[in-house]
């Protein structure tokens, strides 16, 4: 698995626009772990829903290009 170096939305391991899975290949872990783990963080949470910060995080995470992976 390609890593990225700094953190950008993902190419390869997209399910939506590639947020979780940019974080999983910036951290090293899996996408699909990265995935339940939001999923079970923004359900459990009643301040801000999961929704919202991924919508934040598409905005504001920039796309990864070629050049983005180590």
């Amino acid at each position: 698995m390609a890593k990225l170096a700094k953190l950008h939305r993902s190419q390869n391991n997209r399910m939506i626009a590639g947020v979780m899975g940019g974080i999983a290949e910036y951290v090293g872990w899996s996408p699909t772990w990265v995935r339940l783990l939001f999923f079970i963080i923004s359900t459990l949470s009643a301040a801000v829903p999961g929704i919202l910060i991924y919508i934040i995080l598409w905005i504001v995470m920039p796309k990864a290009s070629s050049q983005s992976y180590r």
